[in-house]
């Protein structure tokens, strides 16, 4: 592997994790490649590859021979002076046919098939990103749910605690029944807030199973942050060379160039080449029951070109200029999209550090007050309302901060897929991966039989194993 990504130091574990449902936590990179391995969509993007590959074959077999054979068989009644007479005749030919030269029409179909297969490679590419962004979508919206319904449980256990010691004062005529009727609603409204995070954590599972095709088990801690680039403007650039939407569109925007220069290669004189044999047997005479058999052979060269289509051939190539400037604008429009993700991105990464900067400060300050209060309301200085919200306030601050911190790790992830490198290869996961060369390579001369049709049965028989 030649890229050198964040989660290069647990790519075994992504690869020991898929042998079974262990004890031990699933990592994010086990995440990840359980999605690339269960994706259908990947799979329906590489048979969609595949038939793109096939495309080139067939621009390559329009410059080779056809043959093909001609069996009839014809009779005729016909009414002659001694009557109705009966005539058979049988023939069979075999000829081929094939362009010797169309000023390059050919070739530029050839070309431009190649240059559809490298954009739906790129296409590839931009799925296996999006596939691994919902992997880690998934895996972090596990973690934020788990950590929301820990939270939750214990601020239930907390004010089942304040509850109780309400209504000891209460016992004692320290406090009225107000306060308890208040401990019972915060009491209340918290069980509420966790049956809300349970649902959500149900939720999630589902999206890591939709993600993954099977459900979580225990989740391992978020590995360390990716590194970023050094400035804003380094991450715009690298994703301008490496996304894979961009790369697409470059390659979408070059055939549609070539699909200008094929229309008008339309205009273009062709000239083919034909040889055939064969052989007639028809009845010499009826009435003496003898048959003339009749063998033939011709070659022949014909020069044809259109003069005149009704307007065909230029509608053709107008629709094929228009065709290249909807692709030249496609590629500007999916750039400047590709840079506002990267910024945008970037300026997440921002707000989320300085969320959790601003929290940690909250949360200490929060933490502090629910102390005070608390020791107060033990001297009587404060209402049970009082504790009872600054409980609030410091289970809100740290319910903010779970919130802040998945939102900081997805936007790291987030960045690397605008940069074009959410990838297996890059990320380094240590799993074989799809070679869109392979099928390519057994199909581009587009083989019948031979060797080459050999290994392209050797080719699919490995992706129907896969």
């Amino acid at each position: 592997m030649r890229g050198r990504g964040a989660l290069s130091g647990i790519a075994l574990a992504a690869t020991i994790a898929l042998g079974g449902q262990a004890a031990q936590a699933e990592s994010l990179a086990d995440t990840m490649v359980a999605a690339y391995r269960h994706s259908a969509l990947i799979e329906q993007n590489r048979a969609v590859l595949r038939a793109a590959d096939e495309e080139v074959a067939a621009a390559i077999a329009a410059l080779r021979p056809v043959v093909q054979w001609t069996a009839s068989h014809t009779v005729q009644r016909a009414e002659g002076l001694s009557g109705y007479t009966t005539a058979r005749t049988t023939s069979l030919q075999i000829g081929a046919q094939m362009t010797l030269y169309d000023w390059g029409r050919s070739q530029l179909a050839i070309d431009a098939a190649k240059e559809q297969v490298l954009a739906t490679r790129q296409g590839l590419v931009a799925v296996e990103q999006d596939i691994l962004l919902a992997a880690t979508v998934a895996f972090f919206d596990i973690k934020q749910a788990a950590e929301r319904v820990a939270l939750q449980q214990n601020s239930v256990e907390v004010l089942t605690r304040e509850r109780q010691a309400a209504q000891d004062r209460f016992d004692v005529g320290e406090i009225t029944v107000t306060d308890v009727a208040l401990a019972d609603a915060q009491l209340a409204q918290t069980q509420a807030g966790l049956a809300s995070a349970q649902g959500d954590l149900e939720i999630a599972r589902e999206g890591y199973l939709a993600a993954t095709g099977r459900l979580p088990g225990r989740l391992d801690a978020p590995p360390p942050l990716p590194r970023l680039p050094a400035s804003v403007d380094e991450a715009r650039a690298i994703g301008q060379r490496n996304h894979p939407l961009i790369a697409q569109a470059q390659r979408q925007a070059a055939a549609a160039e070539l699909g200008v220069a094929i229309a008008a290669a339309e205009r273009n004189p062709t000239l083919t080449g034909n040889i055939g044999v064969g052989v007639t047997r028809s009845p010499q005479t009826q009435l003496g029951g003898q048959y003339d058999t009749r063998d033939s052979a011709s070659v022949g060269l014909e020069l044809n070109q259109t003069i005149y289509s009704g307007g065909r051939l230029s509608a053709a190539h107008r629709r094929a200029m228009a065709l290249r400037d909807e692709a030249r604008a496609v590629l500007l429009n999916v750039s400047r999209r590709i840079s506002q993700q990267v910024g945008e991105s970037w300026a997440n990464i921002d707000v989320a550090r300085a969320q959790i900067s601003a929290i940690d400060e909250q949360i200490a300050a929060a933490q502090q007050a629910y102390n005070g209060v608390r020791e107060e309301a033990a001297l009587g200085a404060r209402t049970t309302l009082d504790v009872l919200d600054a409980e609030q306030s410091l289970l809100e601050a740290r319910a903010d901060k779970i919130a802040a911190e998945a939102n900081l790790q997805l936007a790291h992830y987030q960045l690397l897929a605008a940069m074009g490198r959410l990838t297996v290869e890059h990320l380094n996961l240590g799993i074989p991966t799809y070679d869109p060369s392979q099928y390519y390579n057994a199909v581009r001369d587009a083989p019948y039989t031979s060797k080459q049709g050999e290994s392209l049965d050797r080719v699919l028989r490995a992706i129907g194993r896969d």
